[in-house]
Order: C-alpha cells, then sequence, then structure tokens
C-alpha cells in the first residue's frame, strides 16, 4: 500500500488553486473527462453479462451492502468510532437514517430528514441556500454551519449548496462531541452522510416525481462491472422546484461518477466526484414584529420581501474523493486517503435589512442590495490503520491516524442600502420590479486560511465479557490566518489543541448494556457577533477557539432478533469562549461567551412485524446561555442590550417529538401495497438571540403510500403537512423568520431495469 498511489493526479497543498474559477476551462475539461468515461460505463450494462460469471465469486467477497443495510435499525455504529463496533458496545448515542428510510419518506434534501431524529432542529438556513441544523441545541458558527462530515472526510467547510440525497447511502448523527477523531466541531454532535458506492452486480434505475407548486424531478442510478475487477456508478438527478413563496423557485443539477477498483483480494481503490449546482433566489422569509416589538398580524406565508429582478444566487460544489484500502490480516487493515473539494457561491439579492428599527407598524419593511462573491478550496489528507489484538488477558481494537487539511476562504460582500425609503416593500401590498442601483459599497473583502495537522489515537478494549473500555485523544496543530483586504492587515494565530474522549460501556446481555462518557471538543473562532471585524478583537488579535465539555449516560436495548432497538440518552454539554460583543467597543467582539445544554432523548426504530416498521423519538432540551451576553441595544425592548444568563438558545424548542410507520401488505397478485404516516411535533423556540420573542409550536401530519406493481415497478403519493398548518420552520431574528411549507401532494414512479 502506498500513500502516493493514493495522492496520484490530486492536487497538493501547493497546488491548490488560491482563487479557483469553477468556470474555467481546466476544470470544465475535467468535468467533461469525467462524464466520458462514466458514459462509456452507462453503456457498460449491455456488454457486462458476459463477465458474470467471475464476477458472481467477487460479489460474495466485496459486498458492501445486504438486506439489513436498508432496515430502519442499524446495529453498527456507524462513523461513531471510524471502526466495526457494534452500537450496544458504544458508549454514545447514534441515530443512522437508512436508504429505506430516505426512501420511505421520498427525502430529496437532507434538510427532509431533521425532524426524524431526536436533538436535531432546524436553523436559520442563508436564505435556502445551505443546510443548518443544531444537534444538542449546538448549531455551529453563523457564517459556516453546523459539523458535517462526508464518508468521514470534512463535508461542510465553506459555503455549500444544500445536500441532494439522491448519492447518499444513509445519514449518520454522531451525538456529543466527535473532536477526538474528527477534529474541530461542535460538542453537541456530528453528521455524516455516506454515499452510494459501485456495485459489482448490475443495476439500473430511473425515478420521476411529479408534485405541488409545479415541482419536477428526475433520478437515474446506474451500477455495475466495467470487468471482473472494476465497478462503476453513476448518479444523475435533475430538478426544477417550484415553491409555495412567490418568486422563490429553485433549479438544482447533481452529477456523481465514482469507480471501484478491486486491485487485488485486499486491495480496493475508491474514488467519487460529486458535482452540485443549486441556482435560487435568496429568500429571507417574512418579518414578524415592528419596531415597537408588536407582532405583525395577517401577513401571507406565501410573500416574498425580496425583488425578482435582483436574480438568483448561484452555488456550485466539486468535490474529488479517493481512498485506497487494504487488509494486511484478518485482524489489521489500513487506509489512506484524499478529499478536495471546491465551492463557488455568487449572485445579488434585495434582501430585508435585520432589526427591529427597520419595520413599521405599517409593515413598511427597509431593504438593502447585496453583492455576494464567496470561494473557498479545501484539501484534506487521512491516513489510518486499525488492528485488534490480545494482551493480558485484554482484546484490543485500536485505531492510529493521521489527518492534515488546508482550507482556504475568501468572501467579497457589496452592499447599498439605497436613498431614503427607495429599497422599502410593504408586507401587506408589495411592490416589486423597482429601480435596482447599480452601484456597490465593500462591505467585506478577506480571505482566511486554516491549516493542520492532527494525530489521533483510540483503543476500545473489551475488559471481560461485560465491561467495555473506550479511550481516545487527538492532538492537533493549527494555524488560522486572516487577510483583511480593505486595510490590507493580515493576522495569524497558532494553536495547539488536545481533545481527550473516555467512555465505558456495561454489556448486560445481548439486548441491554449501560453507557457512560466525557469527551472535550474545539472549534476556531473565525467570525463576529455583530461586529464589523471579521474574526478580531479591538487591539487587531484574533481569537482563541471555541472550547466545549459534554457528559453523556444512557441505556440501549436490542431485541434478540436484532430488527428493533432503542436508546435513551441523558446529557450535559457546556461550551466557552464563544463571541460575544465587546461592551466598551460594540463594533468588535470578545470570547468571553459561555453556553450551555442538557437534556433526555429518546429513540426507537426498527420492525414490530414482519409487516410494519417504525421510527420514533422525544427530545427534552434545555439550551440556554451560561452567561451574560451583551449585544447591541434594541430602544424600548432590550436598552442596555444585556441578554441575563438562563436566556433560551434560539430556534431550540424545550420539547420536540416525531414518529412514523409504515405497514405492507402483500398482493394476491404478486405485488405490494405500502401505507403509512407519522406526525412531528416541535415545541415553543426563542426567536432569536436576543430571546426577546417566541415561534409558536406546531404539529405537522405526513402521509405515505406506494404500489410496487411488480418487482420493477413501484407508484408513490405522498402528502406533506396533511392539515396544512400554518407554522414557521426557523428564524435567525423577528425580521428574517422562514415559515414552513403548506400541504404539499408529490407522485412518483420509480423503475429498475
Amino acid at each position: 500500500m502506498s500513500i502516493t498511489l493514493a495522492m496520484t493526479n490530486t492536487p497538493s497543498l501547493t497546488q491548490a488553486p488560491r482563487n479557483p474559477d469553477l468556470s474555467s476551462p481546466r476544470y470544465a475539461s475535467r468535468l467533461s473527462s469525467g462524464l466520458a468515461l462514466l458514459f462509456m460505463a452507462y453503456v457498460a450494462p449491455g456488454w457486462a453479462d458476459d463477465l458474470q460469471g467471475s464476477v458472481d465469486e467477487i460479489t460474495v467477497k466485496a459486498k458492501s451492502t445486504h438486506s439489513k443495510a436498508d432496515a430502519y435499525y442499524q446495529k453498527d455504529a456507524g462513523a461513531a468510532t471510524r471502526t466495526n463496533t457494534p452500537a450496544m458496545e458504544t458508549s454514545q448515542a447514534v441515530n443512522i437514517l437508512s436508504r429505506q428510510v430516505l426512501d420511505d419518506i421520498h427525502a430529496t434534501r437532507l434538510d427532509d430528514t431533521m425532524e426524524l431524529v431526536s436533538g436535531v432542529s432546524r436553523q436559520n438556513n442563508f436564505g435556502g441556500l445551505w443546510d443548518n441544523f443544531a444537534i444538542r441545541g449546538f448549531a455551529g458558527h453563523d457564517n459556516t454551519g453546523p459539523a458535517m462530515l462526508r464518508n468521514g472526510f470534512s463535508g461542510n467547510r465553506g459555503f455549500n449548496p444544500p445536500r441532494d440525497t439522491a448519492n447518499t447511502e444513509r445519514v449518520e448523527f454522531l451525538k456529543g462531541p466527535a473532536a477526538a477523531l474528527y477534529g474541530n466541531s461542535e460538542p453537541g454532535g456530528t453528521l455524516n452522510v455516506v454515499t452510494k458506492k459501485p456495485q459489482f452486480k448490475t443495476s439500473n434505475s430511473t425515478e420521476v416525481y411529479v408534485g405541488s407548486y409545479d415541482t419536477y424531478r428526475g433520478v437515474i442510478d446506474s451500477t455495475g462491472p466495467l470487468s471482473e475487477n472494476l465497478a462503476y456508478r453513476l448518479i444523475v438527478a435533475a430538478e426544477d422546484k417550484g415553491s409555495f413563496r412567490d418568486y422563490v423557485d429553485s433549479e438544482r443539477l447533481l452529477l456523481a461518477p465514482s469507480l471501484t477498483w478491486l486491485i487485488s483480494p485486499s486491495t480496493t481503490l475508491n474514488y467519487e466526484l460529486e458535482y452540485l449546482k443549486h441556482r435560487t433566489p435568496l429568500d429571507r422569509g417574512i418579518a414578524l414584529r415592528d419596531s415597537n416589538g408588536r407582532r405583525l398580524h395577517n401577513i401571507h406565508r406565501n410573500r416574498f420581501l425580496g425583488d425578482p429582478d435582483a436574480g438568483d444566487t448561484t452555488m456550485e460544489a466539486f468535490t474529488h474523493q479517493l481512498s485506497l484500502e487494504h487488509e494486511f490480516s484478518e485482524r489489521w487493515r489500513g487506509r489512506v486517503g484524499v478529499a478536495y473539494k471546491l465551492n463557488r457561491t455568487d449572485g445579488d439579492a434585495l434582501e430585508t435589512r435585520p432589526g427591529f428599527s427597520f419595520i413599521s407598524p405599517a409593515g413598511d419593511v427597509r431593504r438593502r442590495l447585496r453583492q455576494r462573491d464567496l470561494d473557498s478550496n479545501d484539501l484534506n489528507l487521512l491516513a489510518e490503520l486499525n488492528g485488534q489484538f490480545d494482551t493480558a488477558g485484554l482484546q484490543h481494537d485500536l485505531l492510529i491516524g493521521m489527518e492534515a487539511y488546508r482550507f482556504e476562504n475568501q468572501q467579497w460582500l457589496g452592499n447599498n442600502n439605497g436613498v431614503g425609503n427607495a429599497l422599502s416593500i410593504n408586507q401587506y401590498f408589495p411592490r416589486y420590479h423597482i429601480a435596482l442601483p447599480s452601484s456597490f459599497t465593500v462591505a467585506s473583502n478577506f480571505r482566511e486560511q486554516q491549516t493542520n495537522i492532527a494525530l489521533f489515537l483510540q483503543d476500545q478494549l473489551s475488559l471481560d465479557e461485560h465491561w467495555k473500555l473506550m479511550t481516545g485523544v487527538r492532538l492537533e496543530s493549527y494555524r488560522q490566518e486572516l487577510h483583511n483586504r480593505l486595510n490590507n492587515s493580515i493576522t495569524r494565530q497558532d494553536h495547539s489543541v488536545l481533545s481527550p474522549r473516555l467512555g465505558l460501556t456495561y454489556v448486560v446481555n445481548p439486548t441491554l448494556s449501560l453507557y457512560t462518557s466525557f469527551s472535550r471538543s474545539f472549534r476556531p473562532n473565525a467570525g463576529t457577533a455583530g461586529g464589523n471585524q471579521f474574526g478580531l478583537d479591538a487591539s487587531g488579535d484574533a481569537f482563541d477557539p471555541e472550547r466545549g465539555r459534554a457528559w453523556e449516560s444512557g441505556i440501549k436495548y436490542q431485541a434478540p432478533d436484532q430488527r428493533l432497538g432503542a436508546t435513551l440518552a441523558v446529557f450535559d454539554i457546556t461550551k466557552t469562549n464563544v463571541l460575544t460583543n465587546n461592551p466598551s467597543q460594540p463594533d468588535f467582539s470578545i470570547a468571553a461567551g459561555e453556553v450551555r445544554s442538557r437534556g433526555i432523548e429518546f429513540d426507537l426504530s426498527g420492525q414490530l412485524s414482519e409487516r410494519i416498521r417504525l421510527i420514533g423519538s422525544y427530545t427534552f432540551t434545555d439550551a440556554y446561555l451560561g452567561k451574560d451576553l451583551q449585544l447591541s441595544p434594541i430602544p424600548g425592548l432590550l436598552p442596555n442590550g444585556i441578554v441575563s444568563a438562563g436566556s433560551r438558545l434560539s430556534n431550540i424548542p424545550r420539547h420536540s417529538a416525531n414518529a412514523m410507520l409504515m405497514h405492507e401488505q402483500p398482493l394476491a397478485s404478486g405485488g405490494k401495497l405500502g401505507v403509512g404516516g407519522g406526525f412531528s411535533y416541535v415545541g415553543k423556540r426563542a426567536d432569536s438571540s436576543e430571546d426577546l420573542f417566541e415561534l409558536p409550536s406546531y404539529v405537522t401530519v405526513r402521509l405515505m403510500s406506494y404500489w410496487q406493481m411488480n418487482p420493477k415497478l413501484r407508484l408513490s403519493l405522498d402528502v406533506s403537512n396533511l392539515f396544512d398548518r400554518e407554522y414557521y420552520a426557523s428564524s435567525y431574528n423577528s425580521s428574517w423568520v422562514m415559515p414552513g411549507t403548506p400541504r404539499m401532494i408529490t407522485l412518483g414512479l420509480q423503475a429498475k431495469f
């Protein structure tokens, strides 16, 4: 096994472009070459049958999925340990949504899964341009989003378009800090998206959907062998999605080719490319309160406060992943890999100015025209070795690894507030197609670069038949460089961070286990809390990273047939060094904030019988400020600008619950009929960091049905928000509140050939 082989034809740390242009001929040529190769793969099934005799043997050895991989209850712990550890022996809560769950709810975007997992709540989604969520009350950075992985590699640095599920095999929610394995992250948890892989058995499928508000979607998924030891997969998804929001339509295109090469019986090389383009107007939602803090009533949930003439915002993301895996023996295996991601976001938007003072009692809303040009590139290298051995009567499952990355983020933001009320709009009587200014004042122009190298070590010890001890630690050294191009100042900082992890599990019997754990986390501070200086304090110095610590204990149950499982967990998490306004210099920030979260989670999933499958959860989360928070004063509402300790964190409900059930009935004709439904309950939430007002609680109901006419043809019909409940999905403040989607009906046809 050679690290050089894993890095072949991959940009090096010095070769990665500083100003990536995704529309340049070089990237167009790279994409065209990949598509040409995959076009050959797409026509390969016609002659692949000649190889079937030899491929059958390979399929048995190299199988990556089986019938239980799609079950509602997943008995493995996924990426929680980076090893093949059963969930019952893992000292943390893990929720895995399999492909079967995604298919049953017909999830097309990652956001569709958020209400199925305990402790996960929606957050401000940057005007509909990205995925944003909180786990156990911790939402990540306002401007970069939450911690997210893609096949174990970092997948969310920079601005990323909303994830499409066409190339998703399963979604893993890893509760609690993951810093001991994955580095900088939130202490509430981390999400890992596992992509679909090539298979050595020919399979082709297509899906077509038509839905409310002129929504159309098509998916093609083709996989199979190219030779005895080479398999391909090509996934293409295209979507033209209407919306209940006026003038807010979206278009997206996903291209995901991948190859698997069985170099030898013990060595596998995998390559994946994913290109995602997403285009839509930036939509900040509606304003709920006026300058006096009074509620504005009877605002239509379809009301768009931008202007169609401002155009769309376009997001593009190229993701390359190359990994080489080798089995040295039955007990030792290694992996080296590289991931390289390029992101670009650009476009204009006429958007609401945040703050009570810009909303009049008559419904007039002040706006500003903004122009964005955001670029990032992210190179990630990984090498790890995993093995099992015995010493002094103890069984060890040892993991040793090294990881390094270089991330570069460049942002240019232009701003025009207009003259007087020239750009204003009235929420009750909107007027569109106004004259837009053509000039901008540069509001922000900076470049951030992070470089990081880390070593991690984890040992899972079986002390005896019942006691399992997990120890882990990650040591990393990172450098952060901030270049403010407005004044040409450059600030650098270096930090070394140690992130430990300790967990103990007592396996009572094959159906019951108890666990407890402690872990720490960190995340670089690279932003402001209301000031205008990116990542710098009043002295021009960068901030120390945020630090988190978490305790968790719980009980896990697994049915004797391993088809049903449940977890009951309690947690207590504290995060310190959070950025807040500098009381003496409001244009700057200080790292003095503290937030806490504690609560109880319950999850249940699996087969109740041969014909009934179920998933459900309940969460109590008390997420609040641990110290007073200093913000800008709000006359009449928050005169001193101080949000007191104990105030709730925004968008985090104290109570939330969901349940979904699917029943399948065989038909005399040989087909199958599936009928199911479920509900989601989200409690009251603070609507902003000031915790002055709250968003009301809500319940939505969904219905799901399908008719499996034969093994190759299926017709589906789904209704979300069955009773057309009006609700608010999330908010950033009272000026940016996103209404929830009304009743939506989707008809789909899925075919295999």
